[in-house]
């Protein structure tokens, strides 16, 4: 499967999809519908399906001007954001198998940031939304800490290292920022800042990801390191677990 970055908005990207055998093509999370018209006039192709990772307007904007354009075209979203995902056709629930041309794929279920958020997988590459991003995660509206903790850490921590990430929002150098504040000592975070730094002065995208980075440099991933207890426990002395631990950190991050 290809897969084509489209920054959108401010700090958005939505990801073209297509399968090279039928040339079927997929658009994940369109907050916008011009960049994915023009790349796929650019591109020569046709818009079969939306794949939408969450309700929020900065990632289903575009569904239905595309729509509008693409008479018939399936947009697929977890069950619970039925009504919240404009032109919705397809309710899916863990287990359910997500297809376009010759291409399958599955979801991942990660309430947290919204109680419906879902990631696509499809083989070694994950498209995660606001639940996962380089380096941190999204805010927590509508589930609870422990919720978030366990769509970071027991779902998406559950895919192989190798797995690309491909994330909703270009915060990775801010987020990097706040690892480094965090873990001070964390020689991989000072590294991947640098190289992150480089990469934005010459307007390069920073995504995908690598789980197996994501393990190394992202506070979230990593709330049973113990320089990161200590910063919880100063912060709150009940911070002892690492669900407290998560929920410190968000709380720092919030407010960074």
């Amino acid at each position: 499967m290809d897969v084509f970055p489209l920054p959108c908005l401010h700090d958005n990207y939505a990801y073209l999809l297509v399968c090279p055998q039928t040339q079927a093509t997929a658009v994940v999370d369109p907050s916008a519908a011009e960049p994915v018209q023009v790349e796929l006039q650019r591109r020569g192709l046709s818009l079969t399906a939306i794949l939408n990772t969450h309700h929020h307007w900065d990632h289903v904007g575009g569904n239905e001007a595309l729509l509008a354009k693409s008479p018939g075209i399936r947009i697929f979203g977890h069950a619970s954001d039925r009504g919240r995902i404009p032109g919705q056709t397809e309710f899916l629930e863990v287990g359910d198998v997500v297809r376009f041309g010759k291409i399958a794929g599955r979801i991942l279920h990660n309430p947290g940031h919204t109680s419906g958020a879902i990631s696509y997988v499809f083989g070694d590459q994950a498209f995660t939304g606001d639940t996962l991003f380089a380096a941190g995660c999204g805010r927590v509206f509508e589930g609870t800490m422990e919720q978030m903790h366990h769509s970071l850490n027991g779902v998406l921590g559950g895919l192989p290292d190798p797995t690309r990430l491909y994330f909703g929002h270009e915060y990775t150098e801010r987020n990097l920022e706040f690892a480094q504040s965090v873990e001070p000592d964390n020689a991989a975070v000072a590294q991947r800042l640098d190289v992150v730094r480089q990469h934005r002065r010459k307007g390069q995208y920073t995504t995908p990801t690598t789980l197996a980075e994501e393990r190394q440099t992202n506070p979230f991933l990593r709330c049973g390191n113990s320089e990161l207890r200590q910063v919880a426990q100063r912060e709150s002395s009940g911070s002892s677990t690492e669900v407290g631990v998560f929920g410190v950190l968000r709380g720092l991050k919030d407010r960074f």
